[in-house]
């Protein structure tokens, strides 16, 4: 069954706001991964024109959102449980270093990014709003890849977040309660700032559980 988008309370155009409003669908699971979008049904749907369309569609395939498949279409990528789960096991070894590296900024002069970010999961996880408590979720960890000044800590991040946010945009939508991920991730950040490697180990390692078991 083809996906609607008559729901949307305002009509967009511009490439900006397609590009949220098909966002939202694919990370709040109104498009399933390995949904297709369909450019015509589309455009009808929200009464707009290709070109925005084409341009907003052109922005998620660069996030790694959706993938063009020559003479099929736009499809909502697909990640695996053993991907997912693969990776998982690597952040549990590497992330507590990253921790460790970044303690000194995070402490120092980075600490209002990281009660920001903090703040951001709160707020979005109270509103139950699937599509930016993933984003604050994503921006919570990453800081800990940015401010480590290892650049390969940094590569591995980058190469594993468009398919850790089709992750997320199941893994958010299995909580009874939302703001559980919040109150997770704080308990991160106080193990994170007090300097304890093991802590932070094993509280990850709770965080990953679903993921790890693929």
């Amino acid at each position: 069954m083809e996906p609607k988008f008559e729901w949307q309370a305002q009509r967009t155009t511009t490439p900006d706001g397609v590009y949220s409003v098909l966002r939202t669908a694919i990370l709040d699971g109104t498009v399933p991964p390995g949904g297709q979008l369909r450019e015509m049904h589309i455009a009808a749907d929200l009464g707009i024109s290709r070109s925005p369309l084409r341009e907003a569609m052109t922005r998620l395939e660069e996030e790694g959102l959706i993938v063009k498949v020559p003479f099929r279409g736009s499809f909502v990528v697909e990640v695996s449980a053993r991907e997912v789960a693969d990776i998982a096991s690597v952040r549990l070894l590497v992330e507590p270093y990253a921790a460790q590296l970044s303690a000194e900024a995070l402490c120092g002069p980075q600490r209002p990014q990281l009660v920001q970010t903090i703040e951001e999961l709160n707020r979005a996880t109270e509103n139950n709003d699937i599509p930016a408590s993933i984003d604050a979720h994503l921006r919570f960890h990453r800081l800990f890849y940015d401010f480590s000044g290892n650049g390969a800590l940094q590569n591995l991040w980058n190469g594993w977040e468009s398919k850790l946010r089709l992750y997320l945009a199941v893994d958010h939508r299995s909580y009874h309660d939302l703001h559980d991920i919040a109150v997770e991730h704080e308990r991160l950040a106080a193990f994170a700032l007090d300097g304890d490697t093991d802590g932070f180990r094993q509280e990850l390692a709770n965080h990953f559980q679903s993921a790890l078991r693929g």
